[in-house]
């Protein structure tokens, strides 16, 4: 399996990673949930070079995660924010954030950042459930099948 060939695995974390795999493409999706949308800003926070900055976001533009949204006509100024599509990413960004926050804090001081249900005011930390069911589900609960979208083009099944 080769990097720049990940979109045309059969396995979807694969084809996840041609688009989201890259430290400074995580760390841009992260700044645009926490509501960074200039290309200045992006800089200024990350400290990363105009032509890595330009190339990550040209690939999330590209492929549907965020969306150049004009703000200024004169001169010409464009913004960027999350589509429905880079929405969809806000578990897996949270995810990461509570793993980050579980395995790699500083015990001394604790989570860098602490997320905060709206609805119920109290703090909060990501739960996987059963869309079925409802049910608390980790990895030891969960069988994984070959699907249609693996079936005919693999020879012998693998899993993910």
């Amino acid at each position: 399996m080769r990097w720049e060939h990940l979109d045309q695995e059969p396995c979807s974390v694969a084809r996840t990673l041609s688009v989201i795999g890259d430290r400074w493409t995580l760390i841009i999706l992260r700044d645009c949930f926490l509501g960074v949308r200039r290309f200045e800003k992006f800089e200024s926070r990350l400290g990363i070079t105009r032509h890595v900055l330009t190339d990550r976001l040209k690939k999330l533009v590209q492929n549907d995660v965020l969306v150049k949204t004009p703000y200024q006509e004169k001169p010409r100024r464009e913004e960027y924010r999350l589509t429905e599509k880079g929405l969809a990413l806000h578990p897996v960004i949270m995810s990461l954030v509570h793993w980050g926050n579980t395995y790699m804090t500083d015990d001394e001081h604790g989570a860098p950042l602490i997320h905060i249900h709206k609805s119920c005011g109290h703090r909060m930390s990501p739960v996987t459930t059963c869309s079925h069911c409802g049910e608390p589900v980790t990895a030891r609960d969960i069988r994984v099948e070959v699907g249609a979208g693996w079936e005919g083009v693999v020879k012998t099944p693998r899993t993910e």
